[in-house]
């Protein structure tokens, strides 16, 4: 029987919108992700402006190391996505750290902070990069107070920041300002936008790369507004990986956490390679399918990592450059310290 002109153009029609159909992710699987909020706050710090300016300055300043070669942003760059793009990051006199230096965007929403998860908030993280030898080398508490006081400029401003303090220049208040400062660090992102209603959001890839996040098992740990970042995990789930690094059990008294790590947070994960504590794995596509393999016991193939990466490429999110801009630092008192 032969085909009428009529029978064959339906058939057409049929076949272009079939191949038009856009991909669709079920919008009940989604509960795992939140969308990010419009703040980090925490109740115990609460922002003001003065606090954060404050903090924006410390983080950028160098005279918070022995040397005055390092600042927060060294290691932390606030113009390439909050990380250095190195396996484990220098410190003072060219010393290297045994670890890689996490992005600081988001992080004000993660459980904990550290690979480790040793520091509970990004205020108390703040401070302990200051008197890590091989970081920023400063001997002790009283000998950053000493130099942040012999800068006239930053006892103003201290004052501003915390005008309900009778001592407003504490080494806590130090964490604090960073701290405060650093909780403004959020990159919305088009899967926030998605989160929040608009399937146009995501292209098709990304949509098919996200239900493959979900069908494969991605999300056991990777979710809430961090995409990660929200609990710990052992490194090597189901198939070991091989590392020296004892992560958690590293710690006083938790011997029985050997190999577990904070779960990192994905967003901006397409800017942030190395991967991993130690900075082992250079490229995403690698990372991707190690991670389905020693944690899901997946072994995706190219197409399928290659949609998870589209996935993941939807969770780069805008960095704030009004907020992020480097400011002017207060000048030397006569009293500060020279190298």
């Amino acid at each position: 029987m032969k085909s009428t002109p009529y029978i064959s153009l339906l058939v057409a029609c049929l076949s272009v919108t079939a191949a038009r159909a856009e991909v669709t992710v079920n919008r009940t699987r989604l509960g795992m992700f939140q969308a990010l909020p419009a703040a980090a706050n925490n109740p115990i710090n609460p922002p003001n402006d003065a606090k954060i300016g404050l903090g924006r300055m410390l983080f950028y300043d160098t005279r918070l190391s022995k040397d005055r070669t390092v600042s927060c942003n060294s290691c932390h760059d606030l113009a390439s996505y909050g990380d250095d793009g190195q396996a484990v990051s220098d410190g003072i006199k060219n010393q290297q750290g045994g670890r890689s230096a996490p992005t600081v965007y988001n992080a004000a929403l993660h459980i904990s902070q550290f690979w480790d998860g040793r520091a509970p908030d990004v205020e108390a993280q703040a401070v302990g990069p200051i008197l890590n030898p091989i970081e920023m080398g400063m001997p002790d508490q009283d000998y950053v107070l000493k130099e942040l006081n012999s800068i006239p400029g930053y006892v103003t401003l201290f004052k501003q920041a915390f005008p309900g303090d009778a001592q407003p220049m504490t080494y806590v208040n130090v964490g604090n300002a960073i701290g405060a400062f650093e909780r403004g660090l959020l990159t919305p992102s088009p899967f926030d936008a998605f989160l929040k209603g608009d399937d146009a959001a995501l292209t098709d890839t990304q949509k098919e790369g996200l239900n493959l996040f979900i069908d494969k098992g991605c999300v056991t740990c990777h979710q809430g507004t961090g995409v990660g970042g929200h609990m710990f995990q052992k490194l090597g789930l189901v198939k070991p990986w091989p590392t020296k690094d004892k992560g958690i059990g590293g710690l006083p008294g938790k011997e029985a956490l050997t190999g577990f790590f904070k779960v990192p947070g994905l967003r901006n994960i397409t800017e942030t390679a190395p991967y991993l504590h130690d900075g082992s794995i250079k490229t995403l596509d690698e990372m991707v399918k190690k991670m389905a393999e020693h944690q899901q016991g997946h072994l995706l193939s190219d197409a399928e990592t290659a949609r998870i990466q589209a996935f993941l490429s939807a969770l780069k999110g805008k960095v704030p450059a009004d907020y992020i801009a480097k400011p002017e630092l207060p000048a030397d008192g006569p009293q500060t310290t020279k190298p």
